[in-house]
């Protein structure tokens, strides 16, 4: 009954976040630039920033849930911290999203995806530090899970970042001028402008296209994750 009841809130937390991914997918944004495929009056940087942030919490949360559940299954005080630590890092990560949205200034977006580097890093460490106290087959799966998070965090690191830097830094040499909180509450909150152009939609297109496949098939998989049970008993560490 606990394993159920752990994987059946996995599953609301994949629902939310697959729904958030699918709406997101078929109305996509480019939201410092305001521009948009199409143009319903859902096409809004507001709506889609909203959906996505309680989309990302949502996925957060399920890493956080594995993570505190290998921790105490394993006995492995690290992996137990990092399951608490996560919350609160993607908070942080969301308030510096918006930031970045609502005055255009993307330092807060390099802030922000940095938050999400630091997290994987935190995962991959800590599924490391508990796969020694678990069966062959639970080693396995932890392998691979640290082998992906691995190429994530390689990803963020020469893609992701470096792109918000840039974005900045170019920002900066034209003297493009930062809105207020105000004003940019105001500018999301009207519809976007619609471009088809491939050289606006370009950078994008990497992220977006990892975050609305491999992002929710991981999610979903989540789901699906055998009872974890460590080997032998340890002790706290």
């Amino acid at each position: 009954p606990d394993h159920y009841a752990a994987r059946r809130r996995l599953f609301w937390l994949s629902a939310a976040y697959v729904l958030g991914c699918g709406f997101r997918s078929v109305l996509p944004l480019i939201d410092v630039p305001r521009l948009c495929l199409f143009d319903p009056w859902l096409s809004r940087v507001a709506i889609g920033r909203s959906v996505a942030t309680l989309a990302e919490l949502c996925f957060i949360a399920q890493w956080a849930l594995l993570a505190h559940e290998l921790g105490a299954a394993a006995g492995v005080g690290f992996m137990r911290l990092a399951a608490r630590l996560l919350v609160p890092l993607i908070v942080i990560a969301e308030f510096f999203s918006w930031y970045a949205v609502l005055t255009r200034n993307n330092l807060a977006h390099l802030a922000e995806n940095s938050l999400w580097t630091l997290s994987a890093m935190l995962l991959v460490a800590g599924f490391y530090a508990v796969r020694p106290h678990f069966d062959a087959a639970a080693r396995r799966l932890l392998a691979v899970a640290a082998g992906c998070g691995a190429a994530y965090i390689i990803f963020m690191l020469v893609v992701d970042l470096p792109m918000y830097f840039l974005r900045w830094h170019g920002d900066a040499m034209l003297g493009l001028q930062q809105l207020s909180l105000l004003e940019g509450l105001h500018d999301v909150s009207r519809l976007c402008s619609v471009s088809h152009e491939w050289e606006k939609w370009r950078e994008e297109i990497p992220w977006m296209t990892l975050y609305f496949t491999v992002g929710v098939w991981f999610s979903i998989a989540l789901v699906h994750l055998p009872r974890f049970g460590a080997r032998t008993p340890r002790p706290a560490s």
